[in-house]
């Protein structure tokens, strides 16, 4: 397993989160009680972003995926929680280091299993889905068939005699 591979799923999973929710902080300001719908709707996309991306892991059989996805989705939670609480101080409210410790519990922990649970639904559909090469394919060899053994005859009952 390359690191390159859980890296960049990690990585491009954290920097999605942290802009989401850099971007619902900075929206809350302007409408605090406003933002139910957005909030699901950008929780919806992040989760199909990462059931998309594993789903293409699996259709394409990458090797150890799983795995790859089990570790990019612990980094992707304190990764994010970090660079959220970076940006929530640049462009929302100043925020200090005391955020930091619950960005990186908590937030981190949320944001691990946004991404571990719907990576995991992917790889289970993906692996499942038909590849346009595979039907290209030869054809797999039919089995050589057993010679049957040959079967005994049924005892019949004699018809009955009058004496």
């Amino acid at each position: 397993m390359g690191m390159r591979f859980w890296l960049i799923r990690g990585l491009g999973m954290a920097v999605l989160h942290a802009i989401a929710e850099v971007a619902l902080a900075k929206a809350t300001v302007y409408d605090p009680t406003g933002l139910t719908t957005t909030r699901i709707a950008v929780i919806a996309m992040l989760v199909g972003v990462a059931a998309l991306w594993s789903a293409l892991d699996g259709w394409t059989r990458r090797a150890e995926a799983g795995r790859t996805w089990f570790i990019a989705s612990l980094v992707a939670g304190p990764v994010s929680g970090i660079l959220y609480v970076i940006g929530r101080a640049i462009f929302v409210d100043r925020t200090g280091a005391e955020e930091l410790w619950p960005a990186i519990t908590g937030g981190a922990a949320f944001t691990a299993l946004l991404v571990l649970v719907p990576a995991g639904l992917g790889l289970f559909v993906g692996g499942r889905l038909r590849r346009p090469g595979d039907d290209l394919a030869e054809p797999p060899e039919p089995r050589a068939r057993r010679p049957r053994p040959a079967r005994r005859p049924r005892p019949r009952p004699r018809p009955a005699t009058e004496d």
